[in-house]
């Protein structure tokens, strides 16, 4: 179902010559485009007193459950997972830092479709908060860091290995019903997700954060985890970017 548990079980060793499309869906790889971005999350909430994305306090509670508490256990978390499906796909200890660039560019090529979407919806959208609260000028990006990162993690890469797991795995369900299910419900509790602050519910935000959450499973299927978590982050600073310049 999703690129956890689909495409990417096979370690790259098992192609003589992997190209850039397998190479950077590998752990490994995504793991070093998104250390940058996890360090500048950490040090941003920190020098500019942000207050925390809402994916990253939700997964700060889930850790108290079990009696672990610490400022750095998401950023730790993210490490560990990618960390663990490396050594799960015995996957060789190698990157190519040229891929990284290529990442980083086609993450702000694959956010376009998003944003003319959210250009053609702008007279529906103008009045949409994208962080809940003030955002300053000096550290207007780092929240877009933080839900391109905690967001991917929470609604891409566990609910939907969870919801495969459950619905293909367990319940034996047929794969294309259960597919098609598994990438709306994704997408309708990603939407549903940012109510959980101040902003009031709109059918109009609703529908387009569906949308989105579609967008971002889709390439979540197709490119990996840290192609989505970049696309995202890039789709949001552009979005905060073009607001704070009005």
């Amino acid at each position: 179902m999703s690129r956890a548990c689909a495409s990417q079980g096979k370690p790259a060793s098992a192609a003589s010559d992997p190209g850039y499309f397998q190479r950077s869906e590998a752990p490994l790889t995504n793991l070093m485009f998104l250390l940058p971005l996890l360090a500048a999350y950490e040090l941003g909430t920190r020098q500019f007193v942000l207050n925390q994305i809402v994916a990253f306090s939700m997964m700060q509670r889930f850790f108290a459950i079990f009696g672990a508490t610490g400022k750095y256990l998401p950023a730790m978390a993210v490490v560990g997972i990618l960390l663990a499906w490396h050594l799960a796909r015995r996957d060789p200890w190698r990157v190519r830092f040229g891929d990284l660039w290529k990442m980083a560019l086609e993450s702000i090529l694959l956010g376009v479709p998003l944003l003319l979407l959210w250009i053609g919806a702008g007279p529906y959208l103008a009045r949409l908060p994208l962080y809940p609260g003030p955002v300053a000028l000096s550290g207007w990006a780092v929240p877009c860091i933080g839900a391109g990162i905690y967001e991917e993690l929470i609604f891409r890469l566990i609910v939907l290995n969870a919801l495969s797991f459950l619905l293909v795995d367990l319940l034996q369900l047929q794969k294309n019903w259960a597919g098609a299910g598994i990438i709306l419900s994704s997408a309708v509790l990603f939407a549903a997700y940012h109510y959980l602050g101040s902003e009031k519910f709109s059918p109009v935000t609703f529908v387009f954060r569906t949308i989105a959450g579609l967008y971002f499973a889709a390439i979540f299927l197709c490119r990996g985890f840290g192609i989505t978590c970049g696309c995202h982050t890039s789709y949001d600073m552009i979005v905060i970017g073009l607001g704070l310049m009005r």
